[in-house]
């Protein structure tokens, strides 16, 4: 392996042909764990701080810092909107988590959320053109139990210095209060990523899988493994875009939700899937073979695979079936085996599997377009509206079953969604600010294309060193070796 030139595009051809099918895949999921904890000790996180604004001498100082400064905040003292023009806010967004349910990984205690939380931030500036911060925070109480009050207080108090928030890794039932409580009381976009920002995408994947099945939203049966804030979140989102609940069986780890689930009912805390308990699975079916059967679609969003989803489930379901399994970072089934079992369309979470389903295509492009016009809140409208602007630009530059929306490499996509949800900001009544469909598209294309070209001129000049190949190959070869 020494003598390979490693890149991500050619790694398919580095795995030993011997593998099997599951032990390629196994292969690439653990090199890229490997990969990245080697990475990110070499660079020691992804993410800097550096000035927007430049250093002509050191006199300047006196104009960025005191005396002048002083002008600045009394400015924003008489008028605290304009701390969105005189002030980095109107284009940062705080990444909290209380990393409580980071990923597949559960509770990773506070400060093992800032990778993930780093890497929100590395998407944002880079896909979206937002600055994003990494912040974890502690929300134990006295009793050691994870307190949703904590993370409530957090946000409602440093909400000021911020144009957005996005809640990441707070585990259930905690993120449903933390939510729509600062979703109502703070005066700032507060979006959850892992439930709104998962629903939107994969109400965009489904729209255009639709398409290419000749179904209709309204007519479909649809089947939710798994009841998490994702996927609770999803079949919200979802039913507003026109399916019918009644068609509808979602399940979690005890069974089937329907109204005769008393342990969800009586838990007020689970108040979003008491919701969903009302409205679905009228006819009470316990079972998820018996569920699966003439199903057109399966949304998975439970734990890792690979087995969790069973070939025999799919096997039952109607012609043409969409199946998304999008548990992270092994889907809970390999798509292969979907295909075997019958699926049409197989979508994932991984973007080295056809078909990613991801937030990464949507929340940089969302909270962009809220900042844009300085937004008060994110509304379901504005989510999917987002869902609605990803499934029509892929879909006019091309759509197929093996590829029903567009990816990260696809720079376009992000300014196109962004102004779709400005435009629908502005029509729900939450912007501050009016602006064009056209003027919102511009300048996000502009913030997006300047950040990319700041990264690309660090890393041209030096200032962010390429990965070494060594760090690659030892990476590789571990994956391969744990899998022999």
């Amino acid at each position: 392996m020494k003598d390979l030139n490693i890149t991500l595009d050619n790694l398919e051809e580095l795995i030993p042909e011997s593998f099997t099918q599951e032990q390629k895949a196994k292969t690439k999921t653990l090199f890229y764990k490997e990969l990245a904890l080697r990475a990110h000790r070499f660079y020691n996180g992804k993410m800097q701080t550096l000035p927007k604004a430049p250093v002509v001498g050191f006199n300047w100082f006196n104009a960025w810092y005191t005396p002048g400064v002083s002008k600045i905040s009394t400015t924003i003292r008489e008028d605290n909107d304009t701390s969105y023009e005189l002030s980095n806010r109107g284009n940062l967004v705080a990444v909290v988590s209380d990393s409580t349910r980071v990923l597949g990984d559960g509770d990773c205690t506070p400060p093992g959320g800032m990778g993930v939380m780093e890497g929100k931030a590395f998407l944002m500036k880079y896909l979206g053109g937002v600055d994003g911060i990494a912040i974890c925070v502690d929300s134990k109480g006295p009793d050691g139990k994870n307190d949703p009050e904590k993370i409530i207080d957090f946000v409602k108090m440093s909400q000021h210095s911020f144009g957005a928030i996005n809640l990441e890794d707070i585990s259930q039932p905690n993120c449903y209060r933390v939510l729509d409580v600062l979703r109502e009381e703070c005066d700032i976009p507060v979006w959850h990523d892992d439930a709104q920002g998962t629903a939107c995408v994969t109400l965009a994947g489904l729209i255009n899988a639709l398409k290419l099945v000749d179904k209709k939203i309204e007519d479909v049966k649809i089947v939710y493994n798994g009841a998490g804030a994702s996927n609770a979140t999803i079949a919200r989102i979802v039913n507003a875009a026109g399916a019918d609940p009644a068609k509808a069986i979602m399940f979690d780890s005890k069974g089937a939700l329907h109204s005769g689930r008393k342990d969800i009912e009586e838990d007020k805390r689970f108040y979003r899937k008491w919701e969903l308990c009302q409205i679905t699975n009228p006819e009470k079916i316990e079972h998820i073979q018996e569920a699966m059967k003439g199903a057109d679609v399966l949304i998975s969003m439970s734990k890792p695979g690979p087995d969790v989803v069973k070939k025999e489930w799919i096997e039952v379901m109607a012609d043409k079936s969409i199946v998304f399994v999008c548990a992270n970072p092994v889907p809970e089934i390999y798509p292969y085996a979907a295909k075997e079992a019958g699926a049409h369309i197989v979508a994932t979470g991984r973007g080295d599997f056809p078909n990613q389903v991801n937030n990464s295509i949507g929340f940089p492009g969302i909270l962009k377009g809220a900042l844009l016009v300085r937004a008060r809140k994110i509304t379901d409208n504005m989510a999917i509206a987002a869902a609605e602007a990803i499934a029509r630009f892929s879909e006019k530059r091309g759509i197929n079953s093996e590829d029903i929306i567009a990816k990260m490499d696809e720079p376009e996509v992000f300014p196109y969604e962004a102004a779709d949800v400005a435009m629908q900001a502005i029509k729900d009544g939450v912007a501050r600010k009016e602006m064009t469909w056209q003027e919102a598209y511009d300048k996000a294309k502009e913030d997006i294309e300047h950040a990319r070209a700041i990264t690309k001129s660090l890393t041209d000049n030096g200032f962010i060193e390429q990965p070494p190949q060594d760090m690659l190959k030892d990476a590789l070869q571990a994956a391969i070796d744990a899998v022999k």
